[in-house]
């Protein structure tokens, strides 16, 4: 279903999530590495040369506003298409609009926000191709899925992709007093922000979850002259109304979090019965299955390699059985690896190996382990000094490996499982005192 946005002042009578919802930048709370001063996303708004981008983000980060907040500074028509009702004719006609309508013929292209895009199949997103390529529109999609999943390779390289953060303890703080002092209905009561704990650590990040519970415990408290706000009073409303603060599914979030942290826990019980949430809830069963994929390298890795190729094996089978019977797919998986031995080495490793890259930049690659394909190469000694490890005895000869400046840096470091105690005696092995711990 297609809808073009026209936006309104807000009324009392819409939940405080929408009032609050900001029309300006300078407004706009949170991700400041997108949209702070001197961010590079910021400064293509000003200048009003915005590319077709992604937003990728858990909920309630901004990724609505931001778009809506992009097409009222460009003053340019503004669309959004639901990826769960819309179908091709839908795209079809929000474009034809663009190319024939001569309202639409303003100085940037319309805006096509489509929430949640994930969702769309590849047909839908090919059908976006060609009006993104020439800039018959301008594409603003959000999701909650990482993208390079989700998302046609040929579209994704169409787009630029930004990371939306989980709102800070600050932004969050900005907010609710932002709420309580102006909000046409909050800022005519007297309410007594006494404590913020609980208010904080329900909200998980989530601007609309924050204010929902703030509503929830403002509505539960009329009344009375005073309202006051207390860990207290945050906790007791939420346990007698769960579903009140959580109007947009984020629990979807939560159970997944619980489902792996059973995992990472060692605890089948509670893995399968969070599997079984997630079941009954209607989740898409392929969702859970990379979620497992991700389990098995970061939590368990090479404690135990099979798991990676079992969770591997799962998410192709699911994709050939189907619904329902792909559950005992997903249960066989989920048991087999909350019962596995547990390392995140390897995950260890590639951050101390990102952190490093980060902090000595792009050091040169010694010239033996270079390439020498003409004599150019040849002549300036790229390849010079290369031993070719086959033509040793165990396929083994100690070369130098790193840059000259890192060399005899540690940064996979086993950690005490049967599977990575023979590795490391491998290594010492070949290399002696370097693998020494």
């Amino acid at each position: 279903m297609l809808t073009l946005y026209r936006f309104t002042q807000y009324t009392n009578m819409q939940p405080l999530a929408e009032r609050m919802r900001p029309k300006t930048l300078d407004d706009y709370i949170g991700q400041h590495h997108l949209t702070g001063e001197h961010a590079a996303l910021r400064r293509m708004i000003e200048a009003g040369r915005v590319p077709s981008f992604i937003m990728w983000g858990p909920p309630g980060v901004g990724k609505t506003t931001l778009a809506q907040i992009i097409a009222n500074k460009l003053e340019c028509p503004f669309h959004t298409l639901s990826a769960i009702s819309s179908g091709v004719k839908d795209v079809r006609e929000v474009i034809d609009k663009a190319k024939n309508n001569p309202l639409f013929q303003t100085s940037h292209a319309p805006i096509l926000f489509i929430d949640e895009i994930h969702r769309f199949s590849k047909s839908q997103q090919d059908s976006l191709l060609n009006a993104v390529e020439t800039g018959v529109v301008t594409l603003i999609g959000a999701t909650t899925e990482n993208p390079s999943f989700e998302v046609i390779r040929p579209l994704l390289s169409r787009c630029q992709v930004y990371v939306l953060k989980s709102l800070e303890k600050a932004d969050l703080l900005t907010l609710l007093h932002k709420a309580l002092s102006e909000d046409v209905v909050l800022k005519k009561k007297k309410i007594e922000l006494k404590e913020t704990d609980a208010i904080l650590r329900y909200s998980g990040g989530d601007a609309r979850k924050l204010l929902n519970i703030l509503e929830l415990v403002v509505h539960a408290e009329e009344g009375n002259e005073v309202i006051t706000i207390t860990d207290a009073k945050v906790v007791e409303r939420i346990q007698e109304n769960p579903a009140a603060y959580d109007k947009g599914g984020e629990m979807h979030y939560d159970i997944i979090s619980a489902f792996i942290k059973s995992i990472r826990g060692s605890d089948p019980d509670a893995a399968i019965y969070w599997l079984a949430r997630m079941v009954a809830g209607g989740e898409d069963p392929e969702f859970i299955a990379r979620r497992l994929l991700i389990s098995a390298a970061e939590d368990i890795g090479l404690a135990n390699p099979n798991a990676l190729l079992l969770a591997n094996a799962c998410f192709e089978a699911l994709k050939k059985i189907g619904w329902p019977e792909g559950r005992i797919i997903l249960a066989e998986a989920t048991v087999y690896l909350a019962c596995s031995p547990k390392s995140n080495s390897s995950y260890l490793a590639v951050e101390n190996a990102l952190a490093l890259v980060n902090e000595t930049g792009d050091l040169p690659v010694p010239l033996h382990l270079r390439n020498a394909p003409t004599q150019l190469m040849k002549d300036l000694d790229y390849h010079k000094g290369y031993k070719y490890a086959h033509d040793y005895e165990n396929n083994f000869v100690k070369l130098d490996y790193l840059p000259q400046e890192l060399l005899h840096t540690r940064l996979w470091h086993n950690q005490p499982n049967p599977a990575e105690n023979k590795l490391i005696e491998r290594m010492q092995q070949l290399w002696g005192e370097r693998f020494k711990e």
